[in-house]
């Protein structure tokens, strides 16, 4: 893995250099690669995607954003002395975003540039002379890079731009109309059976963490759950089980980042801290209490925003005993404003050598997420089966709980997204667990009743500063984000989501 990481700042440089026209400057660039003469062998274009994997940090760095401070799972502490992110992050915690919000406006743009490189990698690499195996392995892992980055493009905003093409030109892409959703899904179908018939079980020690079988056939069985196709569901999520897949026997070491690409592991988007090479993570530095300095980072330097905050919704749904909370939630920093406690998330909460550079992996997909999505699509499909129990099971007995048991379909049911919410919580799933388990009108209510508990009784206290007006009113549209507004302007025929 050592030697994936220390490429991937070099190959996305150069992928940032080829989005470039070709005729931006009539004289060429000795400091820059030409594409023509680029991706002419395994080892260039291990590069590129290598670059294309880098792209997917960029994503992991903010993603909780729009995954669980949209939620119920995490809240922020408020800054009475800095308004200046009230309408730029506190907004999704409050359901007040727009389509001028620029967090979003970078979300899409984020996704749509790794989608292009992603396109890019694909069309050049035809031009080396590769064997099948390898062209097989390379083309694998970009496909499912564009499954997963369409996956979540159609879940944040419905009907989407898919391009599956390079482009010559950024302005070629101002002409591509949304397609309906069904399109959008049909491409990350096809991606990942292509993917799913290319890629190894397993690779080298030196190129771990990079896209797998497994990881394809996770990705897809995620999907059919999300499209209610619980048949298929079932049938591709049973493959991953004998790939060699297994819990970590101790829920904390999951996340620890000298056990990172363990035995539970699917995918997951890497980092490396402790070096100058540019890999590093930093959640932790996102996530700390504000005012905490080094109570929680370690570095008398730091000066956390506090963003990404566990509720007390979220902490006072563990149950007694579950080994997750403490694994997860961090609740030893009073606040020396208030006195009280602050919580904070604590699974990315490790020593480090350097300031702000941790090793911290994200995880995208694990073991137990395919043993909980298993033990929902069998009691969707069938009702809670032996086989569905032994899933749930599995990962409750991990966490120290004992085993659920005599339980109706609908109950089993809201067990499973229980189970789903404090095994995988920060993980950055709640948001579309919530939208693929309940209607519109459902989550409407669901968010509704969870905004005025926070409202009435905020998980940090406002210092008597009350809440807007429109804060924690969730309305049914918004369970959509908008297409920003700078993209409306420069492509007429893109249409905005309803309600924006």
């Amino acid at each position: 893995m050592k030697t994936y990481i220390t490429i991937l700042l070099l190959a996305a440089t150069a992928l940032l250099q080829f989005s470039c026209k070709k005729d931006f400057l009539a004289k060429s660039d000795p400091t820059r690669i030409d594409q023509s003469l680029f991706y002419k062998d395994q080892t260039q274009i291990e590069q590129a995607i290598n670059g294309n994997y880098g792209l997917l940090q960029s994503i992991a760095n903010t993603q909780w954003l729009f995954n669980e401070m949209v939620s119920d799972n995490t809240t922020f502490d408020f800054n009475p002395d800095d308004r200046g992110q009230a309408d730029k992050i506190e907004s999704y915690e409050t359901w007040t975003y727009t389509a001028v919000n620029g967090n979003i406006t970078d979300w899409y743009n984020l996704h749509y540039r790794a989608v292009y490189n992603v396109n890019n990698t694909l069309f050049r690499m035809q031009q080396a002379p590769l064997t099948d195996s390898l062209k097989k392995v390379d083309e694998g892992q970009l496909k499912f890079m564009r499954a997963y980055l369409y996956f979540e493009l159609v879940q944040y905003f419905g009907d989407v731009v898919l391009i599956t093409q390079p482009l010559e030109k950024p302005s070629d892409a101002w002409n591509y109309p949304r397609k309906p959703q069904d399109s959008v899904y049909a491409q990350i179908e096809r991606d990942l059976q292509d993917a799913i018939g290319g890629l190894p079980v397993k690779y080298a020690a030196a190129h771990l963490g990079r896209a797998t079988k497994g990881a394809a056939l996770s990705l897809l069985g995620k999907m059919y759950l999300t499209r209610k196709k619980y048949t298929e569901a079932i049938s591709t999520l049973n493959q991953v089980l004998p790939l060699g897949y297994t819990l970590m026997p101790e829920y904390a070491d999951v996340f620890d980042p000298a056990k990172k690409n363990g035995p539970e592991s699917i995918f997951e988007i890497q980092y490396q801290g402790g070096n100058d090479l540019g890999e590093w993570s930093g959640f932790i530095y996102t996530f700390a209490p504000r005012l905490s300095k080094d109570a929680v980072t370690g570095f008398a330097q730091s000066n956390p925003p506090g963003w990404n905050v566990p509720t007390n919704d979220l902490i006072n749904a563990y149950e007694e005993n579950d080994k997750r909370k403490a694994a997860s939630v961090g609740l030893d920093f009073k606040s020396p404003v208030t006195n009280q406690v602050v919580p904070y998330i604590k699974k990315y909460q490790h020593p480090h050598t350097i300031y702000g550079r941790t090793d911290d992996n994200w995880p995208v997909l694990r073991y137990a997420d395919v043993l909980l999505m298993l033990a929902e699509a069998i009691n969707e499909k069938d009702g809670p089966t032996s086989n569905a129990y032994n899933y749930l099971n599995a990962v409750r007995k991990r966490a120290g709980l004992v085993n659920a048991s005599g339980l109706a379909q609908a109950a089993f049911r809201e067990k499973v997204l229980h189970e789903r919410r404090m095994e995988l919580a920060f993980e950055n799933w709640r948001w579309f667990d919530l939208k693929r388990t309940m209607t519109t009108q459902e989550l409407t209510a669901f968010l509704n009743a969870y905004g005025a508990k926070e409202k009435a009784n905020p998980t940090i206290p406002r210092q008597g500063i009350p809440s807007s007006a429109n804060d924690y009113k969730f309305e049914p549209f918004r369970a959509l984000y908008p297409i920003p507004n700078n993209e409306l302007i420069i492509n007429k025929g893109l249409g905005q989501n309803p309600g924006y």
